[in-house]
């Protein structure tokens, strides 16, 4: 195994899915094959939407639970919840010192959030809290703390990586090497996924097929995904067909050159590549499913897996935000 870190988080702001699964999921447990992995959950991310409690602490039993029925060994990586690890806020802030107003202006989530307001005719900030602007320093924080060379992300997260080399390198170029230079690992075959109406599958979108669905809820979600109104005997795009698009994920070479010939010279009705799709996420999730309600059932183990895993991961945080200190000389 090589000594090079991949690291991945993802946010406890909604039940993880199927878009998660083939953009973040599935590619960064392959990495961990490879290199050394951390993975967290990022609830400190959370924050600049999620105001409950309760709600906070399900959800982040929630991710843990859905990584460790898809295979994650939490003896294997470093498993941990961001907010044991004390020295990601501290970092934060010596990043954001070195990061250009400019770069966070530019930033897609916020930029999105201040349009939406233009276009409503609102004041460009309205209801846009700060967490949310200084949202890329934290992310940055989260990567470099482990000297992290790789991060599976999605095409939409793509930009704050290239924001956290910026950081690095304005860091770098002052202190000399005191960070790791990250590269974003993107599957280009994933870089979209679509949702049920067709738009890419997003929480915020309400457009999602979970993970975990029950069979019955798992099977509606899927009948609805969007198709247009061809008949079976049509001939059909399956470059543009949004059941394909996830179909092409789950299904064997020789099944996915079927139907896409199906497409192609008609005769393949939306309803049968539903029903197929249907009993492939079945067949992938089904067994995983059953574990990770078992996990859920038992949340003191969810909360003994964590602590572990932040106690592994602080043995390398404290002695780097100490070099980082050092180098800033501020120790």
């Amino acid at each position: 195994m090589s000594n090079k870190i991949t690291l991945t988080g993802i946010k406890p702001s909604g039940t993880p899915h199927i878009g998660n699964y083939l953009g973040m999921i599935r590619p960064a447990l392959e990495l961990a094959k490879e290199y050394q992995a951390f993975y967290f959950i990022a609830d400190y991310h959370a924050l600049t939407t999620v105001r409950d409690p309760e709600t906070m602490s399900e959800l982040t039993y929630d991710v843990a639970a859905t990584w460790l029925a898809l295979g994650l060994d939490p003896d294997q990586v470093v498993f941990y919840r961001q907010s044991d690890i004390p020295e990601v806020m501290e970092l934060t802030w010596i990043l954001a010192c070195f990061t250009a107003k400019g770069l966070l202006n530019r930033a897609h989530a916020y930029k999105a959030a201040v349009d939406e307001n233009v276009e409503k005719g609102l004041n460009p900030d309205q209801g846009i809290n700060s967490g949310l602007f200084f949202y890329p320093a934290l992310m940055a924080a989260d990567i470099v703390l482990f000297d992290t060379d790789f991060v599976p992300v999605g095409l939409d997260q793509k930009q704050h990586i290239e924001i956290t080399r910026d950081i690095v390198q304005a860091i770098n170029s002052t202190y000399g090497d005191v960070l790791t230079m990250p590269e974003a690992v993107i599957r280009e075959e994933v870089m979209t996924i679509p949702g049920l109406d067709g738009r890419k599958m997003s929480k915020s979108y309400d457009n999602v097929i979970p993970i975990f669905a029950p069979s019955n809820q798992l099977r509606k979600s899927v009948m609805r995904i969007v198709t247009d109104s061809r008949r079976p005997e049509d001939p059909k795009d399956p470059e543009t067909d949004n059941v394909f698009a996830i179909y092409k994920h789950f299904a064997k070479p020789d099944d996915v050159a079927r139907v896409e010939k199906g497409y192609i010279e008609g005769g393949l009705a939306y309803s049968q590549i539903k029903n197929e799709l249907y009993e492939l996420l079945e067949g992938k999730f089904g067994e995983a499913r059953e574990r990770y309600g078992q996990l859920m059932g038992d949340k003191t183990y969810l909360e003994q897996v964590l602590l572990q895993g932040a106690e592994k991961a602080r043995k390398l945080s404290v002695p780097k935000i100490s070099k980082v200190r050092s180098a800033l000389g501020i120790d």
